[in-house]
């Protein structure tokens, strides 16, 4: 998989997306802000999310409309006035993909409608991000595999089925490269319910690319989801999460956002191949193994014993396993203390 320059895969370093979602508070210097600060923290990407409340629900008041579960971050808070808050104005988008240009990052949204993905196109966006929420919106789904553009889908909220018709959908419309992501839709979610053995189980099942869209605390599943096979991972970020916002809680600083890309990597990296016997860089290491050494000057013809050959480093002398079979031989010649023993002395 590839989304513009930049190649998606096991030979190649995670993928890093920032999710800006609405952590700008409204405001486009701190939009452009968060950007720039992505980038220079070794983002591969960063992500919007191209809405508004009028495209995504009602305003009405009650029931379902108004969030009642009292463990959200957002209990209480009604669903249109939550999303008139985090949206991300239509109007910024062009100035902000240009930011992303001039500061070497890729840029994408996750559209929640027909019009958001035309909006999206006309700014050339190099891929789409189906949310957990919509990846049951099969009308959006056949708009956004239309563009033939690649594809990255969460999986939260998502039955095995459902999952499977929503990538059917996407297949047989004109996606051709796409990434899914174990997702758990909860905000924050913990590491109990993240369920990271997912991740290769997905890759098995869908021959596709795979990868993390993580809302819990702190860089630890990104960095095992990548151990596990994740070529993707998608982080909400902000620029500080005293200033609030509504992911804030859940969301990267700075600092974190920087960890992150260089601890996946690490992860990525420390992966290798299958390897056993001595590699190249560890060869001046022998010497530290342990190996037989005289501990006490020997006579010619005394017998090697406990008190004056013992297994010791360094590594330059016999092998350990022939201890046994020297003890009690007699030496052909003088050896002083501190020699390595070989088979010429025995």
């Amino acid at each position: 998989m590839q989304i513009a320059n930049k190649r998606i895969g096991l030979d190649s370093k995670p993928y890093i997306i920032a999710e800006m979602s609405g952590n700008h508070n409204q405001s486009i210097e701190k939009a452009l802000e968060i950007i720039k600060v992505a980038a220079s923290c070794g983002a591969d990407a960063v992500k919007l999310q191209t809405y508004t409340a009028d495209t995504i629900t009602i305003d009405h008041r009650g029931g379902l409309f108004d969030i009642q579960d009292k463990s959200s971050l957002w209990s209480g808070r009604n669903l249109y006035d939550l999303y008139q808050e985090a949206h991300t104005p239509w109007e910024w988008h062009k100035a902000l993909f240009e930011c992303a240009k001039d500061n070497g990052i890729h840029i994408f949204s996750t559209p929640f409608d027909d019009a958001a993905v035309d909006l999206l196109e006309d700014l050339g966006a190099p891929a789409h991000k189906v949310a957990s929420f919509e990846n049951n919106h099969h009308p959006l789904l056949k708009k956004i595999a239309s563009t033939g553009k690649p594809v990255i889908m969460s999986t939260g909220v998502s039955t095995l089925a459902n999952l499977s018709e929503s990538v059917d959908v996407l297949l047989s419309r004109g996606t051709s490269e796409l990434c899914l992501l174990k997702c758990t839709s909860n905000y924050p979610s913990s590491p109990e319910n993240t369920n990271l053995r997912t991740i290769p189980h997905l890759r098995e099942l869908f021959d596709s690319e795979v990868g993390l869209s993580d809302h819990t605390f702190g860089i630890g599943a990104p960095v095992a989801a990548v151990a596990l096979g994740a070529t993707v991972i998608e982080k909400h970020f902000c620029l500080d999460r005293s200033e609030g916002g509504v992911d804030s809680a859940f969301s990267l600083e700075p600092d974190e956002l920087k960890a992150l890309v260089i601890e996946t990597e690490r992860a990525w990296q420390a992966l290798g191949k299958v390897q056993y016997g001595i590699q190249k860089s560890e060869e001046k290491s022998k010497l530290f193994k342990r190996s037989i050494y005289v501990v006490k000057d020997i006579k010619e013809g005394e017998k090697f014993s406990p008190e004056n050959i013992r297994v010791i480093r360094p590594g330059d002398g016999l092998a350990p396993k022939y201890y046994e079979e020297i003890l009690g031989r007699s030496s052909p010649k003088n050896l002083k203390r501190g020699t390595p023993l070989h088979f010429d002395a025995i």
